[in-house]
């Protein structure tokens, strides 16, 4: 069986559970710390960047944190199946990762500043795991909405290997793809600004203490 299997191993589309047309539980209107929509259309001059570091819940208060950040929601991305539930992502067989959708205003923080508390919150050299929580769901990943981002996450991936191959670290294992075609589906209520409504929750991810480059454009060498 796919679940008794040692090592992560992402399924194939025809592995996939096959999911269902709609969700099976309703997302909450507001951020419980931001006081914003969760879900979109969000107001003119907004921006949206989807991340996957690790547990969604310790992931999302990185971001929420941030000034410049005007909502997020927490949620999966990256696989097959439609409108999959947590236990269906645990399971290793919707091929998603559990991810953080942020929208921020570039007026106040830049794409390239969100990408380097990515990098830094997280390690991203681990593969199918973040610490002690093992599994496909937990893969680093950025899924990108526009040309700028692609080309933004993918300057700064070049720049912090450099970084973290001086220090010892080993390859990035971070995917980088579009946004589209790769649907993010929010997750249940009670996985929305987890650690705002329990403090002292399970935050699982942590960095490897290498800064990333803030010059994330063009990289030297």
């Amino acid at each position: 069986m796919f679940l008794n299997r040692r090592t992560p191993e992402l399924p194939t589309p025809e592995q996939a559970l096959r999911g269902r047309p709609a969700p099976e539980f309703t997302v909450p209107s507001r951020h419980t710390v931001l006081g914003n929509p969760l879900v979109g259309p969000y107001p003119e001059g907004l921006e949206v960047a989807d991340f996957a570091l690790g547990c969604f819940w310790g992931a999302e208060r990185k971001f929420w944190q941030t000034e410049g950040v005007w909502t997020t929601l927490v949620g999966y991305q990256g696989g097959y199946t439609e409108n999959p539930t947590y236990e269906e992502a645990c399971s290793g067989l919707t091929g998603h990762t559990e991810a953080v959708r942020v929208v921020f205003d570039p007026a106040v923080v830049s794409y390239e500043e969100l990408l380097k508390l990515f990098w830094e919150s997280h390690n991203p050299t681990q593969g199918f795991r973040q610490g002690n929580d093992v599994g496909t769901q937990y893969r680093s990943a950025v899924y990108t909405h526009s040309p700028a981002q692609a080309a933004a996450a993918d300057a700064s991936r070049e720049a912090y290997q450099k970084v973290l191959t001086a220090s010892g670290h080993k390859e990035i294992t971070t995917e980088i793809l579009p946004a589209e075609g790769r649907p993010f589906w929010p997750a249940e209520a009670y996985h929305q600004q987890y650690l705002d409504k329990n403090p002292g929750g399970y935050c699982g991810i942590g960095g490897t203490g290498v800064s990333c480059p803030i010059g994330v454009a063009p990289v030297e060498g």
